[in-house]
């Protein structure tokens, strides 16, 4: 559905995008992750056709960017970071504005707003002025706005920026709905946990450079390849700690000042069943163990250096 072969944008001297290879399969919803200004927008500006790049090519369902903008422009619905709205409409009245300009008539167009609008859960605002609605109204608004045409695919620029805790968890389930409705979702965020939530794919960005491009598990792999354990006991915890150290299958053991045992295994240990077993028979009682949870945030973090273009 989507898929770019050395997709560049140069400014000068400066790389805003560099040899960009994508690809993404329909149905897949894609997590475009970077620090501000490492060529996400730029990235969504050029699939839309409203950028050209300085050379490369990029395809949406099949179409080039350079020959067919119009038939691309058909297929997807592309979503700003901030977009404009117009104050001195209703909210129907604002969707049956670019319903129109979808060419989308008669019954068929007030049937479609209906539609949209109990998608995004605003059903009840459908009489409102757009300069009524709150930020994260006005997010599922825009939402709404590019899916009355049925894109097959979306460009979602930071659809939860500036969103608060609230309206970040309605958009998304609402992301999680339009994945269950098969379409193909390239999303950019900076709410690194929740995208994981979201995606089957993600990609990490960087001065323009595109760093991990692949299946979320593989990216948690990738950061970290030994499991490493969290344990809590109640009480004895240096023998606790004293006899996990020795066990074949233990790298590394460390103490908290607050009593909290951190247990790095070896890289080739995924099976550590007989651990909780050897602690309880030695007497010991536990209090928690489990492993360490790893997220978008933490593979972020490792494998980005925070260096714009």
């Amino acid at each position: 559905m989507i898929e770019t072969r050395e997709l560049t944008k140069k400014y000068g001297e400066l790389f805003a995008l560099k040899s960009l290879n994508l690809k993404l399969e329909k149905g897949d919803v894609f997590g475009f992750i970077g620090p501000n200004g490492a060529g996400k927008t730029t990235t969504m500006r050029i699939l839309a056709t409203l950028l050209n790049p300085s050379w490369g090519e990029a395809y949406v369902c099949g179409h080039s960017i350079y020959k067919d903008p119009k038939e691309i422009r058909r297929a997807i619905g592309y979503m700003p970071d901030f977009f404009g709205v117009y104050d001195d409409m209703k909210v129907i009245e604002y969707l049956d504005f670019f319903a129109a300009t979808y060419r989308i008539k008669g019954e068929a167009r007030r049937k479609r707003c209906e539609e949209v609008l109990e998608l995004v859960d605003l059903g009840y605002k459908r009489d409102a002025f757009v300069t009524s609605l709150s930020r994260g109204m006005t997010q599922r608004l825009g939402l709404a706005r590019v899916l009355l045409h049925e894109p097959q695919v979306l460009l979602l620029d930071e659809p939860a920026s500036g969103l608060d805790p609230r309206a970040r968890i309605e958009i998304r389930g609402l992301l999680k709905e339009l994945r269950s409705l098969g379409k193909t979702i390239m999303v950019s965020s900076h709410i690194l946990p929740e995208l994981a939530d979201i995606c089957n794919k993600v990609g990490i960005i960087e001065r323009g450079e595109l760093l991990v491009n692949s299946d979320v598990a593989d990216v948690m792999r990738q950061v970290r390849s030994s499991v490493v354990l969290k344990i809590q006991t109640a009480g004895e915890t240096d023998r606790a700690a004293k006899l996990l150290s020795y066990h074949s299958s233990v790298a590394a053991v460390d103490v908290a000042a607050d009593g909290e045992i951190t247990v790095k295994l070896k890289p080739e240990v995924v099976d550590y069943s007989d651990l909780p077993t050897l602690l309880v028979a030695a007497g010991v009682k536990l209090r928690a163990f489990k492993p360490e949870e790893i997220n978008l945030e933490t593979a972020f973090m490792e494998l980005t250096k925070g260096i714009t273009a």
